[in-house]
């Protein structure tokens, strides 16, 4: 097995590994997302200790499977630990007798902390003894922690006030697969899709890489579509409330977010996503957006408007739109059920909406096309709030080189073609963005399409087009 993509990440682990001193590296995302395997294939399981916590469980369970990883990584027939601070007392006896050769790491590997602190376990405060008594006092000590409850890690280790504050070392914030990656682990498995196939799994999946790793080699899209998602026996059948259950901690809350951002595709502000929900103001509603942000699923950027902390959200999870829109109370059992669906309108509709996704979480690729990889920039989108007014723009990129990109997102068979009534349409949306933004940037259309553009009599209105090999 080899680690496909994630370069990135596997220079900060490279860099911490070599760096001769003490190193605490947390790595966070959400569930499936590959967390596990990155930090077991590159170090190859090259571990002094490693834990998994348990779901669930309380105190006593996890201490007993700290337990058991004590007897397998020290096989000194110990008895399970009374408390944390006993247990991290004897994995610094074991780590003491350890013998570690110049430039090698004692390297021990927690993962799913947040589920080793159970509810009055006293964990965190035997950890912060642990690595500020031990930990931090040794260069050749690497502590790396995982886990896929993204508010616990921003709530009890980033922004730790007590013996914790500061210590982490690095931080990985793992998220999905982008379209490279998401190719070039099809390539790995032999499975030959081709790019607008691996657009359309993504479009349904999202790259998180143990929903592709589901896929059969020698079958479409569309048949593992239905074979993994449709009938009594699909295996992501039950993966929605699984999913958020394992995450989130009144998981019921976090899912009418993600529902009420579902209904409105274009996104919502925060007072939408409150008169939607009924979440308070003050019912802990921007730590859960938060969570969800961090975790990837929803994606949160300005509104062009210019109102201070004034944010439009959009869900940004594939396979939860997915769900929401095709799965639930879908009692369908005929194994064709996607594949008939592809040749309707409402797929069209369908794959238009979640092109536009596609193009958002992908936005550097498209300021790499445009040339504008080092110029600043703001991401956002724009409604016009004239009266009885819907104009909307789903992706401005403002410059700060004198130009405001206006990206119209397209999903087609061929190259796009603009007739009199799209470029008015165009003409007219620029005009009352300028009307109500008065800058005085130069604004130019930009065009995300498939297939690029057909040239035509009303091309000209586009500045520039990116194509779907650009998102690459």
């Amino acid at each position: 097995m080899r680690i496909i993509g994630r370069e990135r990440e596997k220079e900060i682990l490279e860099d911490a590994m070599y760096s001769g001193r003490p190193e605490f590296v947390a790595v966070y995302g959400r569930r499936r997302v590959g967390k596990t395997y990155l930090i077991r294939e590159f170090f190859r399981d090259d571990f002094v200790f490693q834990l998994t916590g348990v779901s669930g469980r309380g105190t006593k369970t996890q201490l007993d499977y700290f337990c058991r990883a004590m007897n397998k990584y020290g096989k000194i027939g110990q008895a399970p630990a009374a408390s944390w601070a006993d247990a991290f007392e004897s994995l610094s006896i074991l780590l003491e007798r350890t013998p570690v050769r110049k430039g090698e790491r004692r390297i021990v590997f927690l993962d799913e902390l947040s589920w080793l602190d159970s509810p009055r376990s006293e964990f965190l405060p035997a950890l912060e003894h642990f690595w500020n008594a031990w930990g931090a006092a040794h260069p050749d000590f690497m502590l790396i922690v995982c886990g896929s409850a993204a508010s616990w890690f921003l709530k009890k280790l980033f922004r730790n006030r007590g013996g914790l504050h500061n210590r982490v070392t690095r931080r990985i914030r793992l998220l999905p697969f982008n379209l490279t990656e998401s190719e070039a682990f099809f390539q790995d498995r032999g499975i030959g899709f081709d790019r607008k196939q691996v657009a359309e799994a993504y479009m349904v999946f999202g790259g998180i890489p143990f929903y592709l790793n589901l896929f059969f080699q020698g079958r479409s899209v569309a048949q593992n579509v239905d074979m993994l998602c449709f009938g009594e026996n699909a295996p992501l059948n039950d993966e929605f409330g699984e999913l958020y259950h394992s995450l989130f901690r009144n998981s019921g809350k976090y899912i009418a977010i993600i529902q009420a951002l579902h209904a409105k595709q274009k996104g919502m502000t925060r007072d939408e996503i409150i008169d939607k929900t009924g979440i308070s103001s003050g019912g802990g509603l921007t730590d859960m957006l938060e969570a969800l942000e961090q975790s990837g699923f929803i994606y949160r950027h300005d509104d062009f408007s210019g109102e201070k902390d004034r944010y439009n959200y959009r869900l940004v999870d594939f396979f939860s739109s997915f769900y929401l829109q095709h799965m639930r109370g879908n009692k369908r059992t005929d194994s064709g059920h996607w594949a008939n669906f592809r040749g309707s309108g409402a797929y069209n509709n369908w794959i238009g909406y979640r092109f536009e996704v596609l193009c958002l979480l992908h936005v550097n690729a498209i300021k790499n096309k445009l040339g504008i990889p080092g110029v600043s920039s703001k991401i956002s989108s724009w409604r016009d709030n004239a009266k009885g007014s819907s104009l909307q723009i789903d992706l401005v990129i403002d410059r700060n080189d004198g130009v405001i990109d206006l990206c119209e997102m397209k999903y087609s068979s061929g190259p796009f073609a603009i007739d009199k009534t799209y470029a008015e349409k165009l003409t007219s949306r620029r005009d009352a963005f300028l009307r109500a933004v008065k800058t005085k940037k130069t604004i130019h259309h930009v065009l995300v399409a498939t297939d690029g553009l057909a040239r035509g009599k009303y091309s000209h209105i586009i500045d520039f087009t990116v194509t779907l090999d650009d998102l690459y």
